[in-house]
C-alpha cells in the first residue's frame, strides 16, 4: 500500500516532511512500518502551494529514494501547504500519469487503498464523469477516477459530501461486479486553503492514518513521521479538515444512494 503525508502551517521547506524526519516520508518509501508492503517504489510526487494559487507539482516513476533531484528541490522549495506521496501500485501501470498527488485547477489529491475489482468496473466510472472533467482522466488509476469524480459531485462546494458520494460510486459498483475488499481507503485533498481526509474501509482493515499538531503546523500521515508524543490515529470512518486552523474531525460513510443517481444521470 502506498504511503503519504499532508502538511499545513507556516511555510516550510518541503524537505522538512520529504527527508529530514526519523521516519521521513522518503524513509517510509524503503522501510515502511504499517503498511501491507514495506518498500513504495513505484513512483513519488509532491504537490505544494506557496505563492500561487494552484499548486507546483513534481512527480516521476523513480522510487522517491533514488530520484537524484528530489533532495536538492526540497532544500529549495517551500510550501504553507504540502502533499506528497510514495505509491505501491496496486493497479494501473507505473507511469508518470499514475503517480499521486493528482492535480486539476486550485485542487491536489492523493490516496492509499484500493476499489476492488477495479478494472471491471473502470468503465462506468469513466462514464459518470462529465466532459469538462473527463478531459484531465490522464492515468488509469481508481484514485485518480476518485478525484475527478468528486470534483465533479462538489468538491469546491463540500468536500466531505462530495467524498462520500465518489467514494459511494466506488463502493456500490464493486459490491455489485467487483471484488472484495470492496473499499479501502486513506485520502487527502487540498485546495491550498484547507486539508481534508478521510479514513475508511468496507471491512475492518482501514488504512492507517495519523495527524500531530506540531509547532509549525499539522501534520497527517500515513504513518508518523518522529518520535513526537502527540501523534494520535483518526479512527476508521472519520473525515479531518481544518478550518482557520482548527482541526474538526466528522463521521466519513459513502453515499450509496447518489453514486445510483449519478450512474441514472449519464
Amino acid at each position: 500500500m502506498c504511503r503519504w503525508i499532508a502538511y499545513q502551517g507556516a511555510p516550510v521547506f518541503l524537505e522538512s516532511v520529504l527527508t529530514t524526519t526519523g521516519h521521513s516520508l522518503v524513509h517510509q518509501s524503503q522501510s515502511a512500518t504499517e503498511g501491507k508492503t514495506v518498500t513504495n517504489g513505484d513512483g513519488f510526487g509532491v504537490a505544494w502551494y506557496d505563492q500561487h494559487e494552484d499548486p507546483g507539482l513534481f512527480r516521476d516513476i523513480l522510487p522517491a529514494w533514488s530520484n537524484p533531484n528530489l533532495k536538492s528541490l526540497g532544500k529549495q522549495v517551500r510550501g504553507h501547504t504540502i502533499l506528497a506521496h510514495v505509491r505501491a501500485a496496486t493497479g494501473g501501470g507505473v507511469n508518470h500519469e499514475n503517480c499521486h498527488p493528482f492535480v486539476c485547477g486550485n485542487w491536489s489529491f492523493m490516496h492509499n487503498g484500493q476499489i476492488g475489482g477495479f478494472a471491471n468496473i473502470r468503465r462506468d466510472f469513466d462514464m459518470a464523469l462529465p466532459a469538462a472533467l473527463y478531459m484531465h482522466r490522464h492515468g488509469t488509476t481508481d484514485s485518480e477516477a476518485l478525484f475527478l469524480l468528486a470534483l465533479a459531485a462538489g468538491l469546491d462546494a463540500d468536500p466531505k459530501t462530495a467524498l462520500e458520494r465518489a467514494a459511494g460510486l466506488g463502493e456500490k459498483l464493486s459490491r455489485e461486479r467487483g471484488t472484495t475488499p470492496h473499499l479501502r481507503l486513506s485520502i487527502c485533498c487540498s485546495d491550498g486553503q484547507n486539508v481534508y481526509a478521510a479514513r475508511y474501509a468496507s471491512d475492518q482493515f482501514a488504512p492507517t492514518l495519523y495527524f500531530c499538531q506540531q509547532q509549525a503546523g499539522l501534520i497527517v500521515a500515513s504513518e508518523p513521521i518522529d518520535d513526537q508524543p502527540d501523534w494520535q490515529a483518526l479512527p476508521s470512518s472519520s473525515f479531518l479538515r481544518t478550518e482557520n486552523g482548527e482541526i474538526i474531525i466528522e463521521p466519513f460513510a459513502p453515499d450509496l444512494h447518489y453514486s445510483a443517481q449519478i450512474l441514472h444521470s449519464s
